[in-house]
């Protein structure tokens, strides 16, 4: 047992912990849990404990159904929306097969499995996400909390205890919040993360989702992470900005080129725009996706980049003197749905893939995207990102890129989930069409 996990036993004890929560993902990015006691947790950390993988989508067949949650005992925190009196802790698993090999299905195994890779090229990856969310009224139809706008500070904006509670109970679980505000839309917010390693990101990502509904639900108040919930109002996306680094050297930043980007940072910029298509399906993993991606209101629908233009896939935000260490990229393509640990992982491998083959960066895009015609972006050759998750499913079920970043059971069970959700949506008779046809056809 190692000192982590030593520390673990000692805190359960000394805080009168009643019950610790073994979390870990599916393949969809839904957070998944059970609870132990106390007395299991040595156990836990010696030998994992079982658990019906058939039961979780993406894991196992009913054939071969046993699986091990391995608890990451650095991942400890008690859980700071349970009443005092009865507290409970968290860990995230590691998920195992029974012999105790680890699972090639476990999307934070994904993650790992391209850190590595990272770590044998020499670089260490960090990520902070911006995450946009919605608060309303109902939980089963969109009736916005507030009808505030952009950075409003007024009665408008109803939501702002929620985030500054929300922001309280994560820093109570030692995630670090930089900056939170109301967002575009009315009854929309959004709370940025600081950048972390890219693994501690995506499990704080999944515990921010759980924190901003667990605060709301409190009040009496629906968050949800929906990407577009109504034509009218901007989606919610969550732009992540990315960084490799070299021991304590920025390996994106050079100061004496004009774009402020080193051959690495190119490089890596031009894998990712080279790469972005077919990993579509990952990053925009819902039919509802694509609504958010295809309005405008500063979604990327374009394959570009630029560095300072919210219209491009890819921003790269300006570096103040003597911050040379905040060089970064901005990957403004996923939605706050997506599952985190996939589309990080994608995210460092297609960089990766661009510094490693010597990917030639494509000139900056400088102008509105949107405000081009069509003519105007094929001159120029800048190509559309998928259109829907139909077309995205397409590209990511021919990608050699994306299957071997995935492993072949996390892209065989993705693909098979997608095409389900993609065949129940297009045999579905909206309201639009009803509206639209029934009284004129």
């Amino acid at each position: 047992m190692n000192r982590q996990e030593d520390y673990v036993l000692r805190t359960v004890e000394e805080r009168g912990v009643r019950f610790v929560r073994l979390w870990f993902t599916d393949v969809l990015g839904f957070l998944k849990s059970f609870a132990i006691t106390p007395q299991e947790l040595e156990n836990a950390f010696s030998d994992g404990m079982q658990f019906d993988g058939s039961a979780i989508e993406g894991y196992a067949r009913q054939q071969e159904s046993d699986m091990l949650a391995h608890p990451d005992a650095r991942t400890f925190q008690l859980l700071p929306w349970r009443p005092g009196d009865e507290p409970v802790a968290r860990m995230f698993c590691d998920i195992l097969l029974p012999d105790g090999s680890p699972f090639e299905g476990d999307p934070r195994r994904v993650l790992k499995r391209a850190l590595d890779k990272a770590v044998e090229a020499g670089f260490s990856f960090f990520a902070a996400p911006e995450l946009e969310y919605f608060y309303s009224k109902s939980t089963t139809e969109f009736e916005p909390l507030d009808t505030g706008g952009y950075f409003d500070l007024t009665p408008l904006d109803a939501a702002s205890d929620l985030r500054r509670q929300t922001i309280y109970a994560l820093e109570a679980m030692g995630i670090l919040v930089e900056y939170s505000h109301h967002e575009a839309a009315p009854g929309q917010h959004e709370i940025d993360l600081r950048h972390a390693d890219a693994l501690a990101i995506a499990d704080s990502i999944m515990t921010f989702r759980l924190a901003v509904k667990e605060v709301a639900m409190e009040s009496g108040i629906h968050a949800s992470f929906m990407p577009k919930p109504r034509t009218e109002y901007a989606g919610s996306a969550m732009h992540t900005h990315v960084s490799l680094f070299e021991g304590e050297h920025n390996a994106f930043f050079d100061a004496s080129d004009n774009t402020g980007l080193s051959k690495i940072g190119k490089g890596y910029i031009a894998g990712l725009l080279a790469h972005a298509s077919e990993m579509s399906a990952v990053t925009n993993q819902w039919v509802n996706s694509y609504k958010r991606l295809s309005s405008g209101h500063e979604a990327p629908g374009f394959v570009c980049w630029g560095r300072h233009n919210k219209s491009a896939l890819i921003r790269v935000p300006a570096v103040k003197p003597g911050k040379e260490h905040a060089a970064r990229i901005e990957f403004r393509a996923p939605d706050s749905a997506c599952n985190p640990y996939l589309v990080l992982a994608l995210i460092l491998s297609a960089g990766l893939r661009g510094i490693e083959g010597n990917y030639e960066l494509p000139p900056e895009a400088s102008d509105n995207i949107h405000d081009l015609t069509s003519e105007e972006r094929r001159a120029v050759g800048i190509k559309p990102l998928p259109h829907s998750l139909h077309d995205a499913i397409n590209l990511f079920q021919e990608s050699e890129f994306v299957a071997e970043v995935l492993g072949s059971h996390v892209h065989e069970w993705f693909l098979r989930n997608k095409l389900d959700e993609w065949n129940a949506y297009r045999s579905y008779v909206t309201a639009f069409e009803t509206n639209r046809y029934f009284p004129i056809l």
